[in-house]
C-alpha cells in the first residue's frame, strides 16, 4: 500500500476512529478487498491515485476482509472488491467489482466538497440577496482557487450579465473550450444574451401589431414581435411567430425563423415539452 497520510488500513478496533468519526470531517471511502482478488489489485492503484489527488477531500479506508470477517459480515460483504462511502457516518453510495477510474471518479466526486465549492456557496448566497458587487468578488476568488472549474466561469459570465456586462459575460464564454461551450448552462446563458440583444431599440409591441394588422406577413414584423413575446415569457407564441416567418420566407434575413427557433430550444432546453413540439414542427418544414 502506497504511503499516504490519506490511506489508512482498518481493523474492528479503530474502525470507529479512522472511519465513522473521520466521516463528519470529509468523506471515507471503505475498500473491501483481500490479497487473493485479482479484481482488488487492480483497482488498488486507481484508489490511491485518486485520494492523493484530492488531498486531504477524501480518506480512503482499507478493509483485509480475510483478516477482518466480523467486519466484512456486518456490512454484509458478498463480492469484492466493494467500495462504500461514508459521509456523517452514514453509508451515501456504494459500488462493487473493478469498476473504471472515470465510473469511481463519477461515484466520488458528487460527496468532494472543495474550498471553491464553499466560497461559491457564499457567492450565489450574496447574489441571491441581491449583493451582486459581493457575488461576484467571492466568484472570482473561488475562481482563483479552482481556475479550471467550468461551472465556476459560467457563473461568473451569468452575474457579469444580470449587471449587463453582456460584452464580459460573453468573453468568458468564449474563453470555454469547445466540448464546455456545448454544456446546456453555457449554451442557454449564450441564448439569453442573444435574446437580450434582440429587444435593444424594439419598436413598441404596439406598433408592431399594427404593421402586422396591415399585413399580416410582414417578416420583420414577425420577427420583432417573437422577440417581445420571448421577453414576456410567451414562448409558445413566440415559436408561432418563427414558424410563420419560415412558411412565408425561409431565407428572411439569413434564416432568422429558423435561427430564432433554435435560440429558443437552447434557452428552454431540449427536455422542455415546447420545445419537443416545435422543434418537430421545424423539422416538418424543413424536410
Amino acid at each position: 500500500m502506497t504511503e499516504s497520510p490519506y490511506i489508512h488500513s482498518v481493523s474492528a478496533q479503530d474502525f470507529q476512529s479512522v472511519v465513522i468519526d473521520n466521516s463528519f470531517k470529509q468523506p471515507v471511502l471503505v475498500d473491501f478487498w483481500a490479497d487473493w482478488c485479482e479484481p482488488c489489485k487492480v483497482i488498488t492503484p486507481v484508489l490511491e491515485k485518486l485520494v492523493n489527488e484530492f488531498a486531504g477531500k477524501l480518506i480512503l479506508a482499507k478493509v483485509d476482509t480475510e483478516q477482518e470477517k466480523e467486519l466484512a459480515a456486518h456490512f454484509r460483504i458478498k463480492s469484492l472488491p466493494t467500495m462504500k462511502l461514508i459521509v456523517n457516518g452514514q453509508i451515501v453510495a456504494e459500488r462493487s467489482g473493478a469498476l473504471p477510474e472515470g465510473e469511481i471518479r463519477a461515484f466520488i466526486k458528487p460527496f468532494i466538497t472543495s474550498e471553491s465549492d464553499k466560497i461559491m456557496a457564499s457567492a450565489m448566497a450574496a447574489h441571491d440577496e441581491g449583493r451582486f458587487e459581493d457575488a461576484l468578488e467571492l466568484m472570482n476568488q473561488a475562481l482563483a482557487k479552482d481556475p479550471s472549474n467550468v461551472d465556476l466561469k459560467i457563473n461568473i459570465a451569468r452575474t457579469l450579465f444580470t449587471q449587463d456586462d453582456k460584452d464580459g459575460s460573453l468573453a468568458l464564454l468564449d474563453s470555454l473550450s469547445e466540448d464546455d461551450k456545448n454544456k446546456h448552462e453555457a449554451v442557454k446563458l449564450r441564448a439569453e444574451i442573444n435574446m437580450a440583444e434582440q429587444l435593444e431599440d424594439l419598436p413598441e409591441l404596439e406598433q408592431i401589431e399594427k404593421r402586422l394588422a396591415e399585413n399580416p406577413d410582414d417578416c420583420e414584423a414577425l420577427l420583432q414581435k417573437s422577440h417581445h413575446l420571448t421577453a414576456q415569457g410567451d414562448h409558445d407564441s413566440a415559436m408561432d411567430c418563427l414558424l410563420k416567418i419560415m412558411r412565408i420566407d425561409r431565407q428572411y434575413d439569413d434564416e432568422a425563423g429558423r435561427r430564432g427557433l433554435i435560440d429558443l430550444f437552447d434557452m428552454l432546453g431540449g427536455e422542455h415539452p415546447s420545445v419537443q413540439k416545435y422543434r418537430r414542427k421545424m423539422f416538418t418544414l424543413l424536410h
